[in-house]
């Protein structure tokens, strides 16, 4: 499958844990990009409109096929998890 392909590639040489981190920060980063596009769109003017329609398309497609993989991994994703996460990584960065 396609999609197994990019994100085998993508995740190449690191550990299962490693690939799972990674996974989730891109999830939490399309969130945050869509986020973004979306607040964007509410005072877009003109072309930006059509600008900021893609973006939204574009994020809750990857957002969507990035899922699919998470639950195809067997990772679960929650609000809980997702916190646990950030905490994580906000520690991580901090040593």
């Amino acid at each position: 499958m396609q999609e197994e392909y990019w994100i085998e590639k993508m995740l190449k040489g690191k550990t299962e844990k490693e690939k799972e981190i990674e996974l989730l920060q891109t999830i939490m980063d399309t969130k945050e990009k869509l986020k973004v596009a979306r607040s964007n769109f509410e005072f877009a003017e003109d072309d930006m409109i059509d600008y900021y329609t893609y973006q939204i398309k574009a994020n809750l497609a990857k957002l969507d096929y990035l899922i699919k993989v998470a639950k195809r991994k067997g990772i679960v994703l929650n609000r809980i998890n997702e916190l646990k996460f950030r905490l994580f990584k906000k520690n991580d960065m901090a040593v």
